[in-house]
């Protein structure tokens, strides 16, 4: 993971950190690891990614539900498929991202029962 982060463009890294620490704080019980070559995080099964790009990162939510459960406070955001994309100008507000974690820990929690 942190080769990762340390390999995207420099004026990325601060943002994929905090990304990291979120996810880490949300979701403590989640394995971190690499999937698909991009950090990946599971909470029995799936439950985000991200990912880095030249213009953009993106956060992989899994379910498609969740752009739509969220999508007032996505509208500032481009979406497509289960993707969120956003930049270091544009990062994704601390609140959300543990807002989707929680939804997405609690959907494979009831999956799994």
């Amino acid at each position: 993971m942190d080769d990762y982060i340390a390999a995207a463009p420099e004026t990325e890294q601060f943002v994929l950190k905090r990304l990291r620490q979120i996810i880490k704080a949300t979701a403590p019980e989640a394995e971190e690891t690499i999937s698909y070559q991009i950090p990946t995080y599971k909470f029995h099964g799936p439950l985000v990614h991200f990912a880095s790009f030249k213009n953009h990162n993106s956060f992989i939510v899994v379910k498609k539900s969740i752009l739509e459960k969220f999508k007032k406070e996505l509208g500032d955001f481009h979406t497509s498929g289960t993707t969120i994309h956003f930049t270091s100008e544009n990062p994704l507000p601390e609140g959300l991202v543990k807002k989707i974690v929680k939804e997405r820990m609690k959907h494979n929690e009831k999956r799994n029962k």
